[in-house]
């Protein structure tokens, strides 16, 4: 008996081990498996590049550029330019809002104008699945502080004590003798009404502040639930156990070399399954864009360590004052399916093959020597409503796809619902006047195709060779 038990307790002990370690293994697979992060960002000056960006990364120190390295999104309203973007995402997940500054440097505005004159709204988009975006609106926040003359690098966070969200952003104004830009802060729960702007932060003197972001802290790491950064001469980290209470001064970054002549737009991360923080600055002065310093006590700042310059990776595009969001599994999957880095293709015409497809003032139709180019290219992307089909989104106004109403096309911004879907969507075929070419099928009208007439893009049914012709085109790059 006493061999038996032995042997029992042998095999036992080997079982336990043997699970023991396919639990550990599942638990370091499950954290090797944690979702990314997704940063939201601009990329420099001029229309194209003060737009909305995404990139992604697995470990928070190395990005890759999302669509290709082009924008996201793209401002209709205002100035036509964002800047500065800050990614919300509300307590329960239902909804996103991106805030961003309304400004268009070096494309209708220069910066004396932008901070003595200057919008006094924020751009807002708003999703409910972090792909699908409403159309850009503006809300004035300026407009009510007396002589505000800007407003400027939005940043938001939810406050469980107001059960709202406390917006705050930076405004020029002249007050106390002092004109200089303060941050000022309202309430507001869907980014299109707020609260009488108050005055949030005010440095001594001269002193200007306009970029701070705040990030909420565990029990048990530093002295306070919140840490914020702001670029106000320094990188000055401040403490506090209430979002609008009082904050303490807990020091710089000018101990690791770092200061606000130097760096600004402090954007927060959390690194996921560990008690560390990354706090990433750009390197303006230097036109050197994002890099990143880590800590594991936000509130200390003899805690941050600068990261050498091969451990990290921004990627193709530069990383402009922007928002770092951790993303849930189901969030990444849809974000990286939307987009992908699909070629950006011409549509060429068959039978006028000087003449490619363009938009113009949302119209649609093939012209010869296109400008700007960026208005006859596209992206291919997997139809909208099927398999196996196509949808033409555009490359200089993302979210906008060819969409024929009426048998007529136009480019058209996608509102998500299943008739834009159809509308939308089209087969790819062996081209109806050359089979080397390729003609798109309607989906939803499966016995026309799309073609020119006059110059103009038509969905029609096809008889004669002339209309053949008409509806064969060539993809190229």
């Amino acid at each position: 008996m006493s061999a038996l038990r032995a042997r029992l307790s042998a095999i036992l002990i080997a079982t336990c081990l043997l699970f023991t370690g396919q639990a550990l293994t599942t638990a370091q697979r499950a954290v090797a498996a944690d979702p990314g992060y997704l940063m939201v960002h601009f990329t420099g000056e001029g229309a194209t590049n003060q737009q909305m960006y995404l990139s992604h990364s697995t470990d928070g120190l190395h990005w890759n550029d999302l669509n290709g390295g082009g924008m996201v999104l793209r401002s209709t309203v205002g100035t036509k330019g964002v800047r500065d973007p800050a990614l919300v995402r509300s307590p329960d997940g239902s909804k996103y809002w991106i805030i961003a500054t309304d400004l268009c440097i070096s494309c209708g505005q220069d910066w004396n104008a932008a901070i003595n004159n200057g919008s006094r709204n924020l751009v807002v988009w708003e999703s409910k699945d972090l792909v699908t975006w409403s159309q850009p609106w503006l809300i004035n926040v300026a407009g009510a502080i007396p002589d505000g003359r800007n407003a400027w690098a939005p940043e938001a966070i939810w406050n469980p004590e107001t059960n709202d969200y406390v917006l705050y952003w930076a405004t020029n104004v002249p007050l106390n003798g002092k004109t200089k830009h303060r941050i000022y802060y309202a309430h507001t729960s869907d980014f299109r009404t707020i609260t009488s702007p108050q005055t949030y932060i005010e440095r001594p003197g001269t002193q200007e502040i306009i970029d701070t972001q705040i990030i909420e802290t565990p029990a048990g790491v530093g002295n306070y639930r919140y840490v914020r950064a702001s670029g106000d001469g320094q990188i000055t980290l401040e403490g506090s156990n209430s979002i609008l209470g009082t904050w303490t001064r807990l020091g710089d970054l000018s101990s690791i070399g770092l200061t606000g002549s130097m760096v600004e737009g402090p954007m927060w991360m959390k690194f996921n399954g560990t008690n560390k923080w990354g706090l990433y600055l750009d390197q303006y002065a230097s036109n050197g864009g994002y890099m990143p310093v880590v800590t594991t006590d936000p509130s200390n700042p003899a805690a941050y360590q600068k990261q050498a310059s091969g451990s990290y990776n921004m990627g193709g595009t530069k990383k402009r004052h922007g928002w770092i969001l951790n993303l849930t599994a189901a969030e990444e999957s849809r974000v990286l399916a939307r987009w992908p880095n699909t070629a950006v293709n011409r549509i060429q015409s068959f039978n006028f093959q000087d003449r490619y497809v363009r938009h113009a003032n949302m119209d649609v139709r093939i012209d010869p020597n296109v400008s700007p180019a960026d208005d006859s290219r596209f992206r291919l992307r997997p139809g909208l409503a099927g398999s196996g089909t196509v949808s033409f989104e555009s490359v200089n106004f993302p979210g906008y796809f060819l969409r024929h109403s009426n048998y007529d096309f136009q480019l058209v911004y996608n509102d998500g619902t299943p008739q834009f879907a159809a509308d939308a969507t089209f087969r790819q075929v062996a081209g109806l006047a050359d089979s080397n070419w390729s003609s798109f099928q309607s989906y939803n009208h499966p016995d026309r195709y799309i073609r020119h007439y006059a110059y103009q893009l038509r969905l029609d049914p096809i008889t004669t060779a002339t209309g053949r012709g008409d509806a064969t085109f060539r993809v190229t790059s």
